[in-house]
């Protein structure tokens, strides 16, 4: 048992499973861990945190989406906010339930609409042509630094109207955000250690003079200056956009190429149909779930599939393990660009469901698209390495070579 939230006892009929979910070694190859996780039963009690964790989809679809009784506003990670002051303050649009939730969202979701989307369509495409034009003269490079990083840290900026730019602190804030959902282990440690630079220099970088007209970032300001939320909400949620919105979208450009040159023949049938770029993203984070794991809080006392759960109770939603669900996906293993997966988690679900994710499929489209119309293989040139992350399935770095059409 960890301190930061309220201790509980394994509840009657949970089967006991003696692991630590955030070992090292886990985090980097989840997938025996994931399949486990759903053998041993709807819910399981896992001692070392004192948390109760559901990775079989119907139950973490359950508690991930019913914000009734499994709330966010308490924290998404193992921190308990009831019981222990957050690191930071909590964010007014993750960690938050309706109706203040409706309030936030409702401005966030204007401010990243799918016609904002589009507006920057031609901007992430020129930049995705310009960057795999340069990658494709190199004999090999690091997709993870030098392009999943990188398009990114160059594009979601300027969608912002941010500007000052630090590529580097902008993939730390991120990484320090969600590594530090988890235990107060080595990667969070780590992480938090960068934390006095990055935030300093983030809350200038968001500030409204340091915006530029016609970006996301100024329609907040906007929604602030409307009375829709206060200026100092609208600095938060700018904030919310880099927490949020970097990250997640360099990592999946860097699973994305990783699915792709471990399955040509699917990387054949995108080439053939370019069209098929969104579902390909979308089999993407199914396939590799970005972000691996949410926590809720139980608010009251309830239960799920016949198991008594207990106000205050942890509940580790595996969404990793529920995108690999063969009751749910039939062949699960299988990378299928036309698959579809209508339903995955990994973009969150019901009210919580990510906010951003009209761009990031807006992005993640332009790089598709150009992949397929400019290279003719990606070839894996060393096994990739995974990076261990408390909430993120990252990759660390992974050698490849483009070939041209």
């Amino acid at each position: 048992m960890i301190e930061g939230h309220k201790a509980i006892a394994p509840p009657k009929g949970a089967a006991i499973w003696d692991i630590d979910p955030y070992a090292p070694e886990i985090l980097a190859k989840p997938e025996a861990y994931y399949a486990e996780l759903r053998a041993k039963g709807p819910v399981v009690f896992i001692p070392k945190y004192g948390i109760l964790a559901v990775g079989r989809f119907a139950e973490t679809k359950e508690v991930f989406s019913d914000y009734s009784r499994f709330v966010s506003s308490r924290g998404v990670g193992l921190d308990d906010f009831k019981h222990t002051r957050a690191w930071r303050p909590p964010s007014i649009i993750l960690e938050v339930d309706p109706p203040e939730h409706t309030r936030t969202r409702k401005v966030m979701i204007k401010a990243m609409s799918p016609r904002v989307a589009a507006s920057q369509r031609d901007m992430f495409m020129q930049t995705a042509e310009t960057m795999i034009d340069d990658l494709l003269t190199r004999d090999s490079f690091d997709a993870v630094a030098e392009f999943a990083e990188s398009f990114p840290t160059t594009v979601f900026p300027k969608a912002v109207g941010m500007k000052d730019g630090n590529p580097r602190h902008l993939v730390d804030y991120g990484a320090m955000v969600f590594n530090s959902l988890g235990p107060d282990n080595p990667i969070r440690q780590a992480s938090l250690g960068r934390a006095p630079q990055i935030i300093a220099w983030i809350t200038k970088a968001c500030a409204r003079d340091r915006l530029l007209k016609g970006g996301m970032g100024e329609m907040l300001y906007k929604a602030a200056d409307a009375g829709e939320i206060t200026q100092e909400e609208a600095g938060f949620l700018v904030r919310s956009f880099l927490s949020a919105g970097v990250d997640t979208t360099v990592t999946a450009i860097g699973n994305a190429l990783y699915c792709l040159g471990r399955n040509p023949q699917e990387y054949d049938k995108l080439r053939a149909g370019p069209s098929l770029a969104r579902a390909c993203f979308e089999e993407v984070l199914r396939y590799t779930s970005p972000v691996h794991s949410f926590c809720r809080t139980a608010n009251l006392d309830t239960q799920v599939s016949g198991i008594a759960i207990k106000e205050s109770s942890k509940v580790l939603c595996v969404l990793g393990s529920a995108n690999m669900d063969p009751d749910k996906w039939g062949d699960p293993e299988n990378f299928r660009v036309d698959r579809k997966p209508q339903g995955h988690l990994a973009f969150g679900v019901g009210v919580h469901g990510c906010v951003g994710q009209n761009v990031a499929r807006a992005e993640m489209d332009a790089v598709l698209t150009v992949l397929a119309q400019k290279v003719s293989r990606i070839e894996l040139k060393r096994e990739p390495v995974w990076r261990p992350g408390n909430a993120m399935h990252a990759l660390d770095s992974m050698q490849i070579r483009l070939h041209h059409v």
